[in-house]
């Protein structure tokens, strides 16, 4: 069975904003290897048109850059979404019954699938989907900007807690 988990970046404040602050070289690596090693993702609308950046290559990309595209073209991608017509490679739309479509991906895959973007997050939290949330803090403090937690907190527990690199603090929770 796999499990769905929901990470991202975030300020000490608690939003969320790639435009605002990056990783670092540790934590971007940190992160192919953990794109590496996913079963596939799930992502709402806008959150999936940030991430297609990936689908392409840019002659100024970095090896790492490139390591993070090649994982990501890598995996199957689910998008969530009632307004886009079409999706990349490797990807598959979805308009409706998400419910149905996570808990059938959680009871017939192994491994994880990761959900990207905090409302689809909200969605999938309300519906009791999430089964751990990966709160990845960077000593930003941002003052505006997205949430992390779309909707109110759920009830959590934390379960592990890692310094990776120099200035970013992973903590994981699951729902308690």
């Amino acid at each position: 069975m796999a499990k769905l988990v929901f990470g991202l970046n975030q300020s000490l404040d608690g939003y969320v904003d790639h435009q605002e602050f990056a990783p670092g070289p540790a934590l971007f690596r940190h992160f192919i290897e953990q794109v590496r090693g996913l079963t596939g993702s799930v992502y709402g609308r806008r959150m999936y048109e940030v991430m297609r950046v990936w689908d392409e290559d840019h002659s100024e990309w970095t090896p790492e850059l490139r390591d993070f595209a090649m994982a990501w073209r890598s995996q199957p991608k689910w998008v969530v979404s009632r307004s886009l017509k079409s999706v990349g490679p490797n990807a598959t739309l979805v308009a409706d019954d998400v419910e149905a479509l996570i808990s059938g991906l959680k009871a017939r895959l192994a491994g994880e699938i990761e959900v990207g973007g905090p409302d689809l997050a909200r969605s999938l939290t309300n519906l009791g989907l999430v089964d751990e949330y990966r709160l990845y803090f960077h000593p930003v403090v941002l003052g505006r900007g997205k949430p992390f937690f779309a909707g109110p907190r759920p009830p959590l527990r934390l379960v592990a807690s890692d310094l990776i690199g120099e200035d970013a603090i992973r903590l994981t929770y699951v729902p308690a």
